[in-house]
C-alpha cells in the first residue's frame, strides 16, 4: 500500500508539473505553421473495422475533416459479418481497383481492395478474419507514408489533433518514434457528421466513472511516465507510429493487448540496437471514443484489458529486472508487474481478509475504520486531482456543472466502481491462467449522428 502511494504519488507530481509547463507554452505553440511547413511527415491512418457499422462512417467523416497537410486513410474491413463494408460502399461509393500491396508483415487473405470515388486518399481493404493486430498488419502493408496512425473504428477525432501529436516528430528529427493521443469518452456529447458540437455528460454514472478513470490515467499516469521516456502503452485508440521501426519489429502480433505489447516491443528494440529513441505522450490532442454503458460489456473490456497486460510483460520477461534493457527493465517492467498486475489480486485479498476478520473478531475496528476511510480520502483525492487538471490545463468541459458531477462521482469511487474493477482484473487473471484467448463481442450504439 505505502509502496503504491509513494509510487502514484511521484507519478502525480512529474504530471503537475509537465502539464503546467506545457499549459505555459500552448499559448505560443505555431501549430497553423506546420500546415505549410516542408518538414510536416505525411501519415497513413489505419482504422480497423470489425462489425463497427454503427460508428464507422462518423470516424471516417471526422477523419476526412482533420487539419494535416497530406494523409490517406486506409479502413480495414476485417470479415465483418454486420454490414460494415455495404455501408462503407454505399456512402463512399467505393469502386474495386487493382493495386499492389508490398507484403512486409504476414496477414490473412486480402479478398480486395477499393478506394472511394468522392475520396481520392480513402481506400478500403476487404480481407478474412485475423483479429484487430492482422487488420493493422494488413493497413501497415498498404500504406504508402512513412508514419502511420491506428485509430479505433468508433473514435472521433478533433481536427487539429493530427498536428499536436506529430509536432513532436516533426521537431525531434525521427528521434520520436512512436506518440500516443489522449482519449475521452464520447458518450453523452453531440457528435454530427464526424465532428464533435457540444461536449456533454453521460447521464449514467458507470459511464462518468470512466470519464475519471481516463481523465487520472492519461493526465497524471502516463504524463508521469512518458516524461522519462517509460511508457508502456500507446493507446490504440490514438498512436502514431513509425512505419520503418514497427516493421522491424515485426508489426502487431496477435494478442489482446496488441497496442501495449508493441510499445515494448519497440522499447526492447530500441535498448538491444543501442539506439536513442523515444515512445512519448501527447496529452492535449484528443480521441473521443465510445465506453461501455453496461456492467456486462465493462467487466467484458476489463478482463480482457488485463489479459493483455500479463501477455505483453510474460512475452518480454526477459526485460525484468535486467540493466541492460535500462530504465524500461529496472522501473516500467517491474512496476506494471507488481502494481498494476499485481495490485488487484493484493487488494481482493485485502477485502477478503477484512470481512473474514469482522466476524471472527479478529480485528481492531477503530484501526480498519481509519484504515477504510484513508483509503477512501488518498483514492478521491487522486482522482479530485485528475479532474482539477483537465479543467486546468485542457478545459474540454466548459461547464460548471460538469466539474461539479465529475468532482463529487470522484468521491464514490472507492464504495462501489473501484472494488467492482479489482474483481474484474482478478477474474482477467484466473481466465489468463485459464488459457483463455479472444476478446468477446462488444455491442456498440455508435456516438455519431450521420
Amino acid at each position: 500500500m505505502l509502496m503504491m502511494i509513494s509510487v502514484y504519488g511521484c507519478m502525480l507530481f512529474l504530471s503537475l508539473l509537465q502539464i503546467r509547463r506545457r499549459y505555459q507554452l500552448d499559448y505560443n505553440e505555431p501549430y497553423e505553421e506546420l500546415l505549410n511547413s516542408e518538414y510536416t511527415k505525411p501519415v497513413s491512418i489505419l482504422v480497423p473495422a470489425y462489425n463497427e457499422s454503427v460508428g464507422i462512417y462518423g470516424s471516417i467523416r471526422s477523419l476526412l475533416s482533420i487539419e494535416y497537410p497530406e494523409f490517406e486513410i486506409i479502413v480495414i474491413n476485417d470479415g465483418s459479418t454486420d454490414d460494415t463494408l455495404e455501408k462503407l460502399m454505399s456512402k463512399l461509393k467505393l469502386i474495386e481497383v487493382n493495386r499492389v500491396i508490398r507484403k512486409q508483415l504476414e496477414t490473412k487473405h486480402i479478398k480486395a481492395i477499393y478506394r472511394s470515388s468522392i475520396y481520392p486518399n480513402l481506400i478500403v481493404l476487404d480481407k478474412e478474419n485475423g483479429g484487430k493486430a492482422d487488420a493493422l498488419n494488413a493497413g501497415i502493408n498498404c500504406s504508402k507514408y512513412p508514419y502511420f496512425c491506428s485509430l479505433d473504428g468508433d473514435s472521433i477525432i478533433e481536427r487539429n489533433a493530427f498536428l499536436k501529436v506529430l509536432k513532436p516528430i516533426i521537431e525531434s528529427g525521427d528521434e520520436v518514434i512512436a506518440s500516443g493521443g489522449s482519449v475521452r469518452i464520447a458518450n453523452g456529447c453531440v457528435i454530427q457528421n464526424g465532428e464533435l458540437v457540444q461536449i456533454e455528460l453521460s447521464k449514467k454514472p458507470i459511464v462518468v466513472m470512466q470519464v475519471i478513470e481516463y481523465l487520472r490515467a492519461f493526465l497524471t499516469g502516463r504524463i508521469g511516465l512518458s516524461k522519462n521516456n517509460l511508457l508502456l502503452i500507446v493507446s490504440g485508440a490514438f498512436g502514431v507510429f513509425s512505419k520503418k521501426w514497427v516493421i522491424e519489429a515485426g508489426g502487431y502480433a496477435h494478442t489482446v493487448g496488441e497496442d501495449m505489447e508493441l510499445v515494448v516491443r519497440l522499447h526492447r528494440l530500441v535498448k538491444e540496437k543501442k539506439a536513442n529513441k523515444k515512445i512519448i505522450y501527447v496529452p492535449d490532442p484528443v480521441c473521443w471514443t465510445e465506453a461501455p454503458e453496461s456492467l456486462k460489456f465493462l467487466r467484458r473490456q476489463r478482463k480482457r484489458w488485463h489479459r493483455g497486460l500479463i501477455d505483453s510483460l510474460w512475452r518480454h520477461k526477459k526485460l525484468m529486472f535486467n540493466p541492460r534493457y535500462g530504465s524500461i527493465g529496472m522501473f516500467s517492467m517491474p512496476y506494471f508487474f507488481f502494481i498494476e498486475f499485481l495490485g488487484p489480486l493484493i487488494e481482493l485479498f485485502g477485502y477478503i481478509l477484512l470481512i473474514i476478520s469482522i466476524f471472527t473478531g479478529g480485528i481492531y475496528l477503530e484501526f480498519a475504520t481509519l484504515f477504510f476511510l484513508l483509503s477512501l480520502i488518498y483514492g478521491s483525492i487522486f482522482s479530485m486531482t485528475s479532474v482539477l487538471l483537465e479543467e486546468w490545463s485542457m478545459e474540454r468541459y466548459p461547464k460548471v456543472k460538469h466539474l461539479v458531477i465529475l468532482f463529487f462521482v470522484s468521491l464514490t469511487e472507492t464504495l462501489w466502481y473501484r472494488p467492482l474493477t479489482v474483481i474484474w482484473r482478478v477474474e482477467g487473471i484466473i481466465e489468463m491462467l485459464a488459457g483463455k484467448k479472444g476478446w468477446g463481442e462488444m455491442v456498440r450504439k455508435g456516438v455519431s449522428n450521420d
